[in-house]
């Protein structure tokens, strides 16, 4: 491995076990355990999909490896991948198993075909004959016809069929578990009034096999479930005759046709069967075959049922609304007045949606401009931008189509949004838009005025209660007319859109601007260090892989500057023995995922801050359209300060970020620190202070 750099692929890993680490933390609630479960499955389920496919594809390349852009040529990365994901997967089977004796003491069951009662039996014959069987498709598999199309995420059964007396003759099948359509959890009777048997779908299916294949004949069956994990990535063609949504909706279909990059299966199925299904999907040794416990698509444990002791929810796990809107004032008129930094998810989102609604309303509103990356499936911020168009509001939303695994779910906005007279922006080739703007144009006393909003995160109603963001308020003129700027920009995607972001003259955007920025203020701070003065700068983001910015990081840190950082994910610098002072990062995995970006300098006193959409990744800030914010109302940069010190100061849930990537947590002092609950408690404190 190098001793410059960590991987980013298995720095990515190391992020996934952190997720573990939560599922294995008796101190955590045992539905979040579970939960926690869920969401290391589907990262999993991601990562093959998408980082996984890339490196086999790059390895697919008759040319030289660009190992700038692994850190270490795909074949040695894909070894080490297999190797940590199979010791990932042996520790997740063991935590599992000790979930699974603590649901017992709380008299929590996972029923299989083997364990049910003849009460539960009848039960579950008659939910197949009602419910399930008009879902179930089985296949027979025969070695001299091609296997059937097997479709990513979903789980399959693959079924040994034997009869008792002549067991040297075998027959074999599979059912794509039909989770989309009948759910993954049945719950049973009991006859114990406290018990609460939960039985899988699959379960439920592997009961009723001998109905099933009844017209064979066969009376023995052995059944073990198992998944494939396809590329999801896909090229968009160049046809100039063809637009970007029939692009779109084409590679959606394409997706489906994806190689396998890895098949996971129960460990004990029938050896022939699973020499069968290597052979026919073609899978060879550089595929990722990893062999696991009974259950897999775990990520649907993420919705278990609530089935536990009742579960109150701390106080401080509540959001409450942002004091700057006690008084009952129009969200509008107040952000007229002054700034307000809304942090979710200990502020609401009303102030958002609230905001909207009022424009849609008011008579004086002109025009609302906002990006929509990733919405709410019933998204209220749609409702409202519908409101307005109806009241004659000219609408315009900039619809990202690209926005990996949305597609389907944002074409469909579009249909709905262009037939209400909204203007549909759809982007520029090769450059996702990924900023969060939103700006709002008013007339005022035969004045424009404008005004809106400037996030981290998604506009999302949803994952705001569980993703940690903030999202800055204003009516500051200069950076209306810089969101304006990139929305010009926008509406010209035939044309380069640098030389328009370049005139921002407070907004900082990408691509390639945001970097030279970046770039300016680490160098000032280099400049501060070697003149043997105060120094400083704190980072959070999601993740870190661009090389440029990790060695501009080098440089400062050899000059002497502090640097500290929070990566919640990918973090792939490492501290070298040239630095005079050591990069101190942290990485805080809790129950609100992490989600804002920000960047702290100290400028000789002057502590310039913002907050920003875009991570510290060569894509956010050459390939994507990004924005990032100053704070600049003295009370919300000294806000932010105060909660990124918080994080900084967190004993309880940080983790350590080094050259070795083991996750070691940050050694507590006498004061337990958890920053996601001190922040709320500084935040409501706030209230009372006002």
């Amino acid at each position: 491995m190098s001793t410059l750099y960590n991987p980013r692929d298995i720095s990515w890993l190391a992020f996934n076990e952190r997720v573990l680490q939560e599922a294995m933390d008796e101190n955590v609630p045992l539905h979040l355990r579970i939960m926690f479960l869920g969401i290391f499955s589907n990262n999993l389920d991601e990562f093959f999909r998408v980082r996984v496919a890339g490196l086999k594809r790059a390895m697919d390349f008759k040319d030289k490896y660009i190992t700038d852009s692994f850190f270490l040529p795909p074949p040695k990365i894909l070894a080490q991948i297999n190797e940590n994901v199979i010791d990932l997967q042996k520790d997740f089977d063991k935590t599992w198993k000790k979930i699974q004796e603590e649901m017992a003491e709380q008299k929590v069951f996972i029923k299989t075909a083997k364990n049910l009662t003849p009460a539960q039996k009848e039960f579950v014959r008659k939910y197949f004959d009602e419910v399930v069987e008009s879902n179930v498709i089985p296949i027979l598999l025969h070695e001299n016809k091609p296997m059937p199309y097997l479709r990513d995420k979903s789980l399959y059964l693959g079924i040994a069929m034997r009869k008792k007396e002549w067991q040297y003759d075998s027959k074999y099948a599979i059912i794509e578990m039909p989770s989309r359509f009948v759910g993954r959890f049945l719950l049973l009777p009991s006859e114990e009034k406290e018990e609460k048997d939960v039985m899988l779908i699959e379960d439920v299916i592997t009961f009723m096999l001998p109905h099933i294949f009844s017209y064979f004949g066969y009376d023995d069956f052995e059944a073990h479930a198992f998944k494939i994990t396809k590329d999801a990535e896909f090229d968009l063609d160049n046809d100039i005759k063809t637009n970007l949504a029939e692009k779109i909706e084409k590679g959606i279909k394409n997706r489906r046709k994806g190689k396998p990059t890895r098949f996971v299966f129960d460990k004990d199925m029938d050896k022939a069967l699973l020499e069968f299904l290597i052979r026919k999907l073609y899978l060879t040794k550089r595929d990722s075959i990893i062999p696991g416990g009974k259950i897999h698509n775990f990520r649907h444990f993420m919705d278990f049922p609530n089935v536990f002791k009742t579960y109150i929810k701390p106080a401080e796990r509540s959001s409450f609304d942002h004091p700057a809107f006690y008084q009952g004032e129009r969200v509008t008129d107040v952000i007229l007045k002054k700034d307000v930094l809304l942090s979710f998810p200990y502020h609401t989102y009303s102030p958002v949606i609230d905001l909207l609604r009022e424009s849609a309303m008011d008579p004086g509103v002109k025009s609302i401009q906002i990006t929509a990356y990733r919405l709410a499936s019933k998204s209220k911020i749609i409702n409202a931008l519908i409101g307005a168009a109806r009241n004659g509001k000219e609408v315009t939303v900039m619809l990202e189509l690209r926005a990996r695994f949305d597609e389907e779910s944002n074409l469909e906005w579009k249909e709905i949004l262009e037939p209400e007279g909204i203007k549909v922006l759809t982007g520029i080739p090769n450059k996702k838009v990924h900023a969060k703007l939103c700006v709002i144009k008013k007339r005022v006393n035969n004045k424009t005025v404008q005004y809106g909003f400037i996030s981290t995160g998604n506009f999302n109603e949803k994952t705001s209660r569980v993703y940690g963001d903030h999202l800055l308020m204003t009516s500051d003129r200069t950076l209306m007319a810089d969101i304006n700027k990139v929305f010009n920009a926008l509406r010209k995607p035939k044309e380069d859109p640098t030389p328009v972001l370049a005139t921002c003259n407070k907004l900082m955007a990408s691509p390639t601007f945001m970097r030279e920025k970046i770039r300016e203020h680490i160098d000032k701070e280099i400049e501060e260090a070697k003149a043997g003065r105060r120094a400083e700068m704190i980072i959070k983001v999601n993740s870190l892989s661009d090389k440029d910015l990790i060695n501009k990081l080098y440089d400062a840190a050899t000059a002497g500057v502090v640097i500290k950082m929070i990566v919640r994910g990918i973090y792939c610098a490492v501290n070298q023995k040239s630095f005079k002072k050591k990069i101190q990062t942290i990485s805080i995995v809790d129950e609100y995922l992490e989600h804002a970006r920000v960047m702290y300098f100290y400028n000789a006193g002057k502590e310039d801050m913002y907050i920003s959409s875009a991570d510290w990744m060569t894509r956010n800030l050459d390939h994507r359209i990004e924005a990032a914010t100053p704070i600049t109302d003295k009370a919300l940069k000294q806000e932010l300060k105060d909660i990124i010190d918080i994080q900084l100061s967190d004993n309880v849930k940080a983790r350590i970020l080094d050259k070795n990537l083991k996750n070691n947590y940050v050694e507590g002092d006498d004061k337990e620190v958890r920053s996601q609950i001190e922040i709320y408690k500084y935040l409501k404190k706030k209230k009372f202070d006002l």
